[in-house]
């Protein structure tokens, strides 16, 4: 799958997008994200959902102290940053082609007491699921991850695969399309899905999902 520019980028004004860096403060750190658009595109630049879902994260909305959480879609790794920083132990994933590039931010913004609670894996969705053991994590974060329908099918066997039934996933996205609203319809036939927070200013949905108990099935 390429890293292409989402459709609504022609007219959105990039200039953000551009700037080399990107800085925030987040859990008490003052983090610089390393951003380079003309190499990986959407990939290698933040994005509103992900200022949304760290924000939400160190509001305390989940107990990250002791959790063992896993990023999907990384990107520039902002939110799992955050993750590590609020006191979990956190694999951030991306695909092979982006892993450099995520490696560089997570250790330029970790604290050598830190980093070793971080550690940025390979992982494109519904492959190399074999490396990821079922039920392995309590949280699951993806930050703008919905997007491409050609990836839902992946996505969600890779939710599966990756949640027990005590997982809880947070999902932070924009609704841009009717496709986004299908992804959810999709999401609700495995998961309990409710909406847990709502950022008018960015329009960024976080979304709350568990895997369903067998007896809801029936």
């Amino acid at each position: 799958m390429a890293l292409v520019p989402y459709e609504e980028t022609a007219g959105m004004g990039l200039q953000k997008l551009h700037k080399p860096l990107a800085t925030f403060t987040f859990a008490n750190h003052t983090i610089q994200i390393r951003q380079d658009w003309r190499q990986l595109g959407v990939a290698a630049v933040v994005w509103d959902a992900a200022i949304v879902l760290s924000t939400y994260l160190e509001m305390g909305a989940v107990e990250l102290r002791g959790c063992c959480a896993l990023e999907l879609g990384a990107g520039t790794g902002l939110v799992g940053i955050v993750a590590a920083l609020l006191g979990a132990h956190v694999t951030i994933t991306d695909r092979k082609v982006a892993l450099e590039f995520l490696k560089s931010n997570v250790q330029a913004n970790l604290p050598p007491h830190i980093q070793p609670k971080a550690v940025v894996k390979e992982l494109t969705w519904g492959q190399n699921l074999g490396s990821f053991s079922p039920g392995e994590f309590d949280l699951i974060l993806g930050a703008d991850i919905i997007y491409l329908e050609e990836t839902f099918t992946d996505l969600l066997q890779t939710l599966e695969h990756l949640c027990s039934s005590h997982c809880v996933i947070l999902l932070a996205c924009r609704i841009r399309y009717e496709r986004d609203s299908n992804f959810l319809v999709m999401l609700e036939k495995q998961f309990t899905v409710n909406k847990v927070h709502y950022d008018p200013e960015r329009d960024v949905h976080i979304y709350k999902a568990q895997k369903r108990k067998q007896r809801e099935d029936l």
